[in-house]
């Protein structure tokens, strides 16, 4: 028992909960699709496949996102000072996980951070973020052409391109980029799980992914000089 306690105290709870938020708009995109296509006859192995992945793995998301939040929590609270500013209740923050993941694990990010700060990857991540704005915009663009113009496949593959982008990689990349800015910024510093509600905001409220975007690189560009 001391052995696991000891392995329990070392993990990076923060930085798991991190992974599983990311995991969170590829499983929900997945699930949409399912029921899309639920929708409209088609395959029906493969429509109550998409259904049940979506369905079974937001749940499993849903209960490593409460596991790693409790655990996090609780050792902040543990240690005085680390806890002096903030000490996070370790069961309240696992309920709400329970009730509402996404919501309860940015808002806990966003929180943490204003504490302890956001580790830096790598700095390139403006670039995913980039070609999530131009794509975005070229999506945007191709489906007003093809509902004009009545080109059924062009719309749906506007809509599949943009979607799996802004999905898969948007709300990584702008989290990822913020911590980077919040760290080697001189005068702005976003705070990355502020960024990563409005990125997982954006993915149901689809015009506000390009001005999100949009905003953050004129922001990036004029803290540090470079996009």
């Amino acid at each position: 028992m001391p052995q696991l306690s000891t392995y329990v105290d070392d993990l990076d709870w923060a930085r798991l909960a991190e992974r599983l938020l990311y995991l969170f708009p590829p499983v929900i995109g997945v699930g949409i699709v399912g029921v899309l296509r639920e929708a409209d006859p088609g395959v029906p192995l493969l429509e109550s496949g998409l259904v049940l992945v979506g369905t079974f793995g937001y749940t499993i998301l849903t209960l490593g996102l409460v596991i790693t939040i409790f655990f996090d929590a609780r050792r902040i609270r543990s240690q005085p000072r680390a806890s002096a500013n903030w000490s996070p209740r370790p069961w309240l923050n696992a309920v709400f996980a329970l009730l509402w993941a996404p919501a309860a694990g940015v808002v806990y990010l966003a929180r943490r951070h204003r504490r302890f700060g956001t580790p830096p990857g790598w700095s390139g991540w403006w670039l995913v973020v980039a070609a999530s704005f131009v794509t975005t915009l070229v999506g945007f663009t191709a489906a007003t052409i093809a509902i004009l113009l009545s080109i059924p496949g062009l719309l749906t593959t506007a809509i599949g391109v943009a979607g799996a982008i802004a999905f898969g990689v948007f709300p990584v990349a702008i989290h990822q980029d913020a911590a980077y800015v919040c760290t080697h910024g001189r005068s702005w510093r976003p705070n990355p799980g502020l960024y990563l509600a409005f990125a997982f905001l954006s993915l149901f409220v689809p015009p506000l992914q390009p001005l999100l975007a949009g905003y953050y690189l004129y922001r990036r560009w004029e803290t540090l000089g470079t996009p």
